[in-house]
């Protein structure tokens, strides 16, 4: 940072004024004013210092979004990487399968419940209906 900036930090007439202004304004805005102020300085190592630690843990994670799975890496043995490549495809395909499959099987059940539910409705109304035409039914159709 230069010293001849406006707003640096420091105590310069131009920081203790914004300072001021913002306890009158809102406390917190002057609250990190004078943060700012004391403790401005060291904002650039502290700014480099956050930087380099996400970086270092977000670079964890590139071997398992280069590969799509963390144990992809080599074994160093080319038969066993080959063999294991393998069967993660065979298991990736058996997964597809068995999602579809619970696929086709919710379809079902939602058939099924809509049949259900239309079968309870048209009893209701023919319920309904016969007791509207002053017929009253002997036996109340049981749902569910």
């Amino acid at each position: 940072m230069t010293n001849t900036a406006l707003i640096r930090p420091a105590w310069t007439p131009a920081t203790i004024a914004l300072m001021v202004l913002g306890f009158v304004v809102f406390w917190p805005l002057g609250l990190a004013m004078l943060a700012y102020i004391i403790w401005g300085d060291r904002l650039d190592t502290f700014k480099s210092e956050v930087n380099r630690s996400t970086d270092d843990f977000f670079r964890s994670f590139r071997g398992c979004a280069r590969g799509g799975n963390a144990y992809r890496a080599s074994s160093g043995n080319v038969a066993f990487d080959e063999w294991r490549d393998k069967e993660i495809e065979r298991l990736n395909e058996e997964r597809r399968k068995l999602d579809e499959a619970r696929a086709e099987f919710d379809a079902h059940m939602r058939d099924l419940r809509m049949a259900r539910d239309r079968e309870e409705f048209d009893a209701f109304m023919a319920a309904r209906r016969r007791k509207s035409d002053g017929d009253t039914p002997t036996s109340v159709p049981e749902f569910g």
